[in-house]
C-alpha cells in the first residue's frame, strides 16, 4: 500500500469501505449518500470529488464521484484498489442508447466494453484486451433488475474517449450488437483485473442516439435511481 492520502483522495486508510459505488458526477455521489446511507461521513473533497462512507442495511459502503472519461475514473479507481484496499467498485452512470429497444430510463449492465481508448497499451499485451465485468456481480445485478421489474439489457457497451466526435461511426457499433455508448468502463474493468478485484458498470439510458430523445442534467443527477437500487442491492 502506498501512503495515504493520495494526490487525489484525501482519505486515510480505514476511511473507505471495501465496496465503493461510484458516479461520474460528484453531486450524484452526494445524492446517493443522502438517499441510501445511514450516518454518512465525508472522506473526500479534493478537487470537489465528493466521497462518503456510511452503512446500508448494516453493511459498510462508500460512495464517490469519479469524474468524466476513462483517464479520470482510471486514476480514482487505481488509487482505491491499490492504495485503499477496496475490493469491489460498481459504477452507476449514464449512457446513450444504440439499441432501438432501449428507451430513456432503461438500464444497461455492461458485460464487456469496446473502446477507442489506448488505456490497455500500458500492459504491453501481445494482442487486444477485452475488458469485462465480474460475472457474479453481473448475475446478481440482472437478478435484481428482474426482482424490481426494471427494463434492462446485458451486453457490450462502447466506451469512447471522445464526446464531440467528428466521425462517431455509431452505426458500425450498432451493427455489432453494442447496446450503448458511455465513457468510463474500460479503465475500471482493467484496473480491477490488474489488481485482482471486482468491478461492474450499470448505466441508465440518458439519451438515445437512435431517436434523439434526451434527459436534462438535473434528471441525470437525481432521478436515475433504479440503477442505484440495483447497485445497493448487490453489495
Amino acid at each position: 500500500m502506498a501512503k495515504t492520502p493520495t494526490p487525489h483522495i484525501g482519505a486515510r486508510m480505514g476511511d473507505i469501505a471495501e465496496t465503493v459505488i461510484m458516479a461520474g458526477d460528484p453531486l450524484r455521489a452526494k445524492f446517493m449518500a443522502e438517499k441510501f446511507l445511514e450516518n454518512p461521513v465525508q472522506f473526500n473533497n479534493v478537487r470537489g470529488m465528493l466521497g462518503f462512507t456510511g452503512t446500508h442495511k448494516g453493511k459498510r459502503v462508500s460512495v464517490m464521484g469519479h469524474g468524466m472519461g476513462i483517464p479520470s475514473i482510471g486514476i480514482y479507481t487505481y488509487e482505491l484498489y491499490n492504495f485503499y484496499g477496496v475490493k469491489t467498485i460498481i459504477r452507476v452512470g449514464s449512457a446513450g442508447s444504440l439499441d432501438p429497444e432501449l428507451r430513456l430510463g432503461d438500464i444497461v449492465i455492461a458485460m464487456g466494453s469496446c473502446t477507442n481508448s489506448n488505456y490497455a497499451a500500458q500492459y504491453e499485451l501481445p494482442g487486444t484486451y477485452a475488458p469485462i465485468a465480474d460475472f457474479e456481480l453481473l448475475r446478481r445485478a440482472a437478478d435484481a433488475c428482474e426482482k424490481f421489474g426494471y427494463h434492462y439489457k446485458v451486453g457490450n457497451v462502447f466506451s469512447s474517449d471522445i464526446f464531440y466526435n467528428e466521425n462517431p461511426h455509431n452505426d458500425s457499433w450498432q451493427k455489432m450488437g453494442v447496446l450503448a455508448v458511455e465513457m468510463e468502463a474500460p479503465s475500471l474493468y482493467m484496473n480491477a483485473a490488474r489488481s485482482g478485484n471486482r468491478a461492474l458498470v450499470i448505466c441508465t439510458i440518458s439519451d438515445s442516439i437512435v431517436t434523439g430523445e434526451e434527459t436534462t442534467a438535473e434528471e441525470r443527477q437525481t432521478s436515475f435511481t433504479h440503477m442505484m437500487d440495483v447497485a445497493f442491492s448487490i453489495i
